[in-house]
């Protein structure tokens, strides 16, 4: 069984998150990668959990309505 994933650890940067075995960051035994993999909480800030749109729809939208630009050209 797969191990709960802390939602905002208080030290996220200690552990590599690549994996269900969370090893410690200077001791990868996974081999899933050269580097340690991020957490979300420090890529996306501690509200990477909620809802919402993430700011995705809005620049898709853009490039949609671009796209339609030139085609109507």
């Amino acid at each position: 069984m797969a191990k709960p994933f802390p939602v905002n650890p208080k030290h996220p940067e200690r552990i590599c998150w690549g994996c269900d075995r969370y090893c410690a960051a200077n001791a990868l035994a996974c081999g899933n990668g050269a580097e340690r993999t991020m957490h979300p909480v420090e890529m996306f800030g501690e509200d990477w959990n909620e809802q919402g749109d993430y700011g995705l729809a809005s620049s898709a939208d853009n490039e949609g309505a671009a796209q339609r630009a030139t085609l109507l050209k």
